[in-house]
């Protein structure tokens, strides 16, 4: 992406936006509601038009490759199918336009587990049936680059489970995964790498971890039974600190080790001594803080 921008109106979605996503890793796309998240997608497969900038795909515009499906394969929309169809059926029409045989269809059908229903319509399938027959749509041409929007949305925990390890094994293989969640807990787990965008420009471009670093306070926490003159003594030192039982210190502004040490020097007793790790939602709910859409 080169300076993307797309405008409705006067409403800008969209704004500038410049990124590049590698291959051989999974990437989170993230930002609040009304970010631009989804407008951008649909702008990298030509679905909208960019009102400024360029989004290419292995080098050129994703509609000027000859068999697109085989370049990037792409979940934005899980009930767009022709829901008389059945499962099966739906695939055929999408590989006959690439002239992709059936043996596939029946290998994409079975790796996302619905080879037991590929002859039910589509119209009858719940929402992560639904989901996976998307995913089976965006892994048929066997593409270099997978782009998956809110892919775990209706999947019951085997389903997240199964997801997780589909998208690391296609970033094991060497392919470019793109994926968009809301759920933060199973970014910490999946991608390594992660754009985050706020009213259409972007906020980050970073790893999970240093993002962590970046944005999140770390904080530590500590049972002593001489919190009172522990806090007094950690006050003194320029850290920030919090109790809400007896006992019980929230400490920020210090690490493990000098809390330690200056216990020690003051014969403060520690029962305990405890580095809490922010999570990539906390870091993401304050990089994010008031980017999502105006109340």
């Amino acid at each position: 992406m080169e300076n993307l921008t797309k405008r409705y109106g006067s409403t800008v979605a969209v704004d500038g936006l410049s990124f590049r996503i590698r291959p051989g890793q999974v990437t989170g796309f993230l930002g609040p509601n009304g970010a631009g998240k989804s407008t951008t997608m649909r702008m990298i497969i030509g679905l909208d038009r960019p009102t400024a900038g360029t989004a290419t795909v292995l080098g050129k515009p994703y509609v000027e490759h000859v068999a697109p499906l085989c370049v990037l394969g792409a979940l934005l929309e899980a009930k767009s199918v022709h829901r008389g169809r059945s499962a099966r059926n739906h695939l055929l029409a999408l590989a006959q336009t690439h002239g992709i045989g059936p043996r596939r269809v029946d290998e994409v059908l079975e790796t996302v587990g619905l080879s037991g229903v590929a002859g039910r319509r589509a119209g009858g399938f719940s929402l992560g049936m639904g989901q996976r027959l998307g995913i089976a749509a965006a892994l048929l041409g066997d593409p270099a680059v997978v782009m998956l929007d809110e892919p775990v949305n209706g999947l019951d925990p085997d389903g997240v489970r199964w997801i997780r390890t589909l998208l690391k094994d296609l970033a094991a293989e060497g392919r470019t995964v793109l994926v968009s969640s809301h759920l933060m807990s199973e970014m910490a787990v999946t991608a390594e790498h992660l754009v985050v965008i706020g009213r259409g420009r972007l906020l980050a471009e970073t790893s999970v971890a240093d993002l962590i670093a970046r944005v999140a306070v770390s904080r530590v926490l500590v049972r002593s039974p001489d919190a009172g003159p522990l806090r007094d003594a950690l006050v003194h030192t320029g850290a920030t600190v919090t109790g809400s039982e007896p006992g019980r210190l929230d400490v920020g502004g210090a690490s493990a080790e000098s809390i330690g040490d200056l216990a020690r020097k003051h014969g403060f007793a520690l029962h305990e001594l405890t580095p809490q790790r922010a999570s990539l939602e906390e870091a993401y709910m304050e990089l994010t803080n008031g980017q999502g859409l105006p109340a």
